[in-house]
């Protein structure tokens, strides 16, 4: 297999602002000479990345638009191809995690908009990008997903729903384009971003908590780096999502309720709307 694949591709990330998609933008950058094109909706973010970039924000330049409407991956698309842009390689990163709470505490609009960005903004980029990538040499889509399309928990079950059809379509997607185009898949567990600024606690005992399972996000960059330069087809890296996807496999009732139990049993805040009546 050869590693270095990727040198001097043309890549599209969603979700590059920060956290892991702005760490993988910058590994291809520096390491791999990669043109990278980032979305995002910040544009005060997206030029602190090209700062941080300094000699090589040259190679980084963005696009604001939000990721969950197909009409704005329509107009991307004729925007790069009036500029004669070819991408080789689309990395769906963009997501948000909705705060743990009971499946009927949802309103329908926080379900949906949860579904578009985390499930809907894959299916449309892709469904628009996929014509374009196949005319590269070496085209390959990888999906940032998340140790929550293992096994579901309690207080999950939005955000484990559309991890999930996430990963169900790059099976399928895999199989549909294997030969032609190189699908990944990567499950994180809880990775120290920003991704919990839509949890209500600011309890020092949960944040502890969670620093205690989460991976440092330069160590998560690293590990999703070693899965695209092998073109692995599947990523689970962190213990927590190790041990989500061994008993998701083996004990697939059994193990979400021992999970579960767990999160009641630790009585952290965070928890409250999920196991408090």
């Amino acid at each position: 297999m050869d590693k270095l694949w990727m040198n001097n591709k043309t890549v599209i990330i969603t979700g590059a602002s920060g956290g892991m998609g702005k760490g993988v933008a910058e590994k291809l950058i520096k390491e791999h000479g990669c043109t990278v094109i980032g979305i995002a909706r910040s544009e005060e973010k997206m030029q602190k990345v090209v700062a941080e970039l300094g000699d090589d924000a040259d190679k980084f330049s963005y696009q604001l638009f939000d990721v969950s409407k197909e009409e704005n991956w329509i107009t991307f698309v004729d925007y790069l191809k009036e500029n004669k842009i070819h991408p080789d390689i689309l990395i769906n990163n963009a997501g948000i995690l909705p705060k743990f709470d009971k499946f009927q505490n949802y309103p329908v609009e926080y379900i949906e908009n949860a579904m578009n960005i985390n499930f809907y903004s894959a299916v449309y980029s892709i469904h628009a990008l996929l014509p374009l990538l196949l005319e590269s040499p070496a085209p390959a889509i990888i999906n940032i997903d998340s140790s929550a399309a293992l096994m579901t928990l309690a207080g999950t079950s939005v955000y484990s729903a559309s991890k999930a059809a996430l990963k169900a379509l790059s099976e399928a997607l895999r199989e549909e384009l294997r030969g032609k185009c190189y699908v990944g898949i990567v499950c994180p567990g809880f990775t120290k971003t920003d991704i919990f600024r839509n949890q209500e606690s600011s309890d020092d005992k949960a944040q502890k908590a969670l620093n205690m399972v989460s991976t440092s996000c330069e160590r998560m960059v690293k590990m999703i780096m070693r899965d695209i330069k092998s073109k692995r087809p599947l990523g689970v890296h962190g213990f927590d999502a190790a041990f989500m996807n061994y008993f998701g496999r083996i004990m697939p009732v059994q193990g979400g309720r021992l999970f579960s139990n767990v999160m009641k049993i630790s009585k952290l805040p965070l928890f409250d709307p999920v196991f408090k009546d």
